[in-house]
């Protein structure tokens, strides 16, 4: 029997006067859904080149299985909010999906049939 009481435990021993988080972020309430869209789409597109060995390190994070993963959904949220982003940030957003796919392809040991790769349910198929 533990003689640790439901009180007790990391939120008891916090200082009374810890930092308040809510007065260091922006109600999400203020942030426009583009922003929003635009935002998720530049972490998984970042991710995605982390998996395909794209940044600095090289291979030292590859792994083609989660690229796959983060492309994939890259491409179904563009598709999705195509009505929803203007132009001004969509066409970056695409020429950015459509680099990581040629990468994806590029790295891949067994190519993807056209039409089969990460995405490309969406974008239709993408050569090199």
């Amino acid at each position: 029997m533990s003689d640790t009481s439901p009180a007790q435990g990391p939120a008891a021993t916090a200082a009374p006067d810890s930092t308040d988080f809510d007065s260091m972020t922006r109600d999400i309430a203020e942030v426009p859904a583009v922003e929003v869209i635009v935002t998720v789409a530049v972490n998984l597109m970042s991710a995605a080149a982390v998996k395909l060995g794209l940044t600095e390190e090289g291979d030292a994070h590859k792994d083609l299985d989660e690229a796959r993963k983060l492309v994939h959904a890259l491409a179904g949220l563009l598709d999705a909010s195509a009505t929803e982003i203007s132009s001004f940030h969509a066409a970056p957003l695409r020429d950015g999906l459509k680099s990581l796919q040629l990468a994806f392809r590029e790295a891949s040991i067994v190519p993807d049939e056209p039409g089969q790769g990460p995405g490309e349910k969406y974008t239709g198929p993408v050569y090199g």
